[in-house]
């Protein structure tokens, strides 16, 4: 068996070569004709929440001096969890694939909407960690509530990851 090194610009290659062939009923009705659900209104319609806002604990310090802490970050999809895979920085170092995976799917940081991997590499190690716990929340669980435990009553409750820190409102 040969193998074959794919790049980012070939993957888009393959993924239309690969593509499903369209039918002549679908070749029929151009896309621009057929009206196009509002995304609230699809939102609502399935209940299927696909963005989650969330807080940094300590927040990304642009070159300004500007801390972002909000944001939001969207469900992955396949594609986003493959493309890591043929990125040269992640086949030089595994660990970077998780850098790379956050930066396709935060949508928002502050006032920052395009967020890349240089980025989430400037990102605070706490950040990070929170980061990919939230990720991990939100595309296993589907949720951002994590159960805690308090340590002076031993009481047991559940906090939502995506609201504001502890003991805010």
């Amino acid at each position: 068996m040969r193998r074959r090194t794919v790049t980012a610009g070939s993957l888009e290659e393959i993924l239309q070569v690969t593509a499903p062939t369209q039918t002549p009923e679908q070749v029929a009705v151009p896309p621009a004709a057929a009206a196009p659900a509002p995304a609230s209104a699809s939102r609502e319609d399935h209940g299927l929440r696909t963005e989650f806002e969330f807080e940094l604990p300590r927040g990304y310090v642009d070159e300004a001096g500007t801390v972002h802490r909000h944001g939001s970050m969207r469900l992955a999809t396949a594609r986003d969890e493959l493309r890591p895979q043929i990125d040269l920085r992640v086949k030089e170092n595994p660990a970077y694939l998780s850098v790379v995976l956050l930066s396709q799917v935060i949508t928002r940081l502050g006032t920052i909407t395009d967020v890349h991997a240089g980025i989430v590499e400037r990102m605070y190690a706490t950040d990070v960690a929170f980061l990919q716990d939230f990720y991990r929340r939100v595309n296993s669980e589907g949720h951002t509530r994590a159960a805690v435990t308090c340590p002076h009553c031993e009481g047991g409750f559940e906090v939502d990851l995506s609201g504001g820190r502890l003991g805010e409102s």
